[in-house]
């Protein structure tokens, strides 16, 4: 993997490239602020997967510098290209800091991210009211992922419940037969 670059000069935000971007691509600008990325977050201290959009497959559209997004992926999102994939490593001072983000962000943790670039687009028309559509589209998307995570569980549970009451089943044809053999000895 290639070297860290420090984007901060304390550390505080921490880029590592893991694929580059063709030479002739594009990188967040004044006239192209608007991103769209692909991402996975984690906890560093546990590795614990805290958010994805890899899961619904889905793209994470921000402008930057409007501090819609931590401030680590603001730094670090315009020293990108489109198609790069890089792991930014964020320190809680440029993260969510000593309040975190419960119950999924602990406070002062220190996450890593990464990050695909996908695409970089003009702000045509983008208002407060298209950042309020989009807060109010993730927190939709989040539900849907809980929705999605909670239905998993139910159907992993009903399955091992099956397995229990089939194993159940077995066990119970074994026993029967084991008692069909008792007292039908030959008499000597």
């Amino acid at each position: 993997m290639a070297e860290a670059i420090d984007l901060t000069g304390d550390g505080g935000v921490m880029k590592t490239i893991v694929r580059r971007a063709k030479p002739d691509a594009v990188s967040p600008s004044e006239t192209l602020p608007l991103v769209d990325v692909r991402y996975e977050g984690v906890l560093a201290e546990t590795g614990e997967v805290f958010d994805s959009t890899h899961e619904d497959n889905t793209l994470f559209s921000f402008e930057i510098g409007k501090g819609s997004v931590i401030s680590a992926w603001d730094t670090a999102l315009r020293t990108m290209k489109v198609g790069e994939v890089a792991k930014i490593t964020c320190k809680p001072e440029y993260a969510y800091g000593s309040t975190g983000s419960p119950p999924d962000i602990p406070p002062d943790a220190t996450l890593i991210f990464e990050v695909e670039l996908v695409a970089c687009k003009p702000c045509k028309g983008f208002s407060v009211t298209s950042v309020t559509e989009d807060k109010a589209r993730l927190e939709e998307l989040k539900k849907q992922r809980e929705i999605a995570a909670a239905t998993k569980e139910e159907e992993k549970k009903r399955r091992e419940e099956a397995k229990a009451a089939a194993a159940a089943r077995v066990q119970a044809k074994l026993d029967a037969k084991k008692g069909h053999g008792k007292g039908k000895g030959k008499a000597k």
